[in-house]
């Protein structure tokens, strides 16, 4: 499974310096800092559950590698933006200085801008499949990383910090700015081999259970790991006063919360039997993961 996740690493990230412009093209400014942030080291776990949902549904991951690398675009946008000083105004993400302290604020908002967009003109490659169209593709798309999902959910994850919170809108936080564009990413796997509605369903509440399971997990990891570690600055959401599982529910209920979750990932994959085993064996190394 480890050279499962190399080779496919490998494969996202060949498409993805295909795909972007090179740091040479004019106005080069903005290509380098795009791809100072998307080559800045990422896991490539989205684009990853992309081509895994893929092959699941009995596809070969080359049909979705266009909307791989658009999930990993928006991904990185969004990590851009949230580092800035007007957000989470963090200084290190992925081990290297964030986008801002490089380049500057406005060339920073403007590399996240490019990566977002970026991400719809990759997605109007495909051809589109007899159940899913290219506008139900980029409709997909826009959704997850839209106000009704991504920045709703930072809204009101900015709106809460300092405040009490309860657990119904930490939820909210969690599945709307970190669980909504994970499960898509698996949504559009699936799509991308004409999926029966039946198997979709399936799979978008593996992407919701996992994705949850996925954020939990983030909010212990900030209490209990090191910078070093994380590659990014630890201990912000307490410092920020952030709503996070742990704040509110202690250490101990949260990891039990998100075992839950994910034996609850495992549990909707039955169906898909053997055809599943990379998706089970990534819930399980999502869930014991360190940083």
């Amino acid at each position: 499974m480890k050279d499962y996740l190399l080779s496919h690493q490998k494969m996202v990230d060949e498409a993805l310096e295909s795909y972007l412009p090179k740091a040479t093209v004019k106005p080069k400014t903005i290509y380098k800092a795009m791809r100072y942030s998307l080559f800045a080291g990422g896991k490539r776990l989205r684009p990853i559950l992309c081509l895994a949902a893929t092959e699941t549904c009995g596809g070969t991951p080359e049909a979705a590698l266009p909307l791989a690398c658009a999930i990993e675009c928006i991904h990185t946008y969004s990590l851009i933006h949230d580092d800035l000083p007007c957000m989470d105004n963090d200084d290190f993400r992925r081990g290297m200085p964030t986008s801002h302290k490089v380049f500057g604020e406005g060339i920073a908002v403007l590399a996240g801008d490019a990566l977002l967009t970026i991400a719809f003109e990759l997605a109007a490659l495909v051809p589109g499949w007899p159940r899913y169209s290219v506008g139900d593709i980029i409709r997909e798309l826009a959704i997850a990383s839209g106000s009704r999902h991504l920045i709703g959910g930072q809204v009101v994850d900015l709106e809460s910090e300092g405040k009490k919170v309860g657990l119904s809108i930490l939820r909210f936080i969690h599945e709307s700015k970190t669980a909504a564009l994970l499960s898509s990413s698996i949504r559009l796997g699936a799509m991308s081999t004409n999926a029966t509605p039946s198997q979709l369903e399936k799979l978008t509440s593996f992407g919701k259970a996992l994705g949850l399971a996925f954020q939990v997990i983030d909010d212990i990891l900030d209490v209990t790991q090191t910078a070093e570690k994380l590659g990014k600055s630890a201990g912000k959401d307490l410092m920020a006063k952030k709503a996070t599982y742990p704040s509110l529910v202690g250490l101990e209920r949260s990891r039990k919360i998100a075992q839950k979750l994910t034996k609850e990932a495992h549990t909707i994959l039955k169906p898909f039997g053997c055809k599943a085993d990379v998706l089970h064996w990534l819930a399980d190394h999502l869930l014991a993961r360190e940083y």
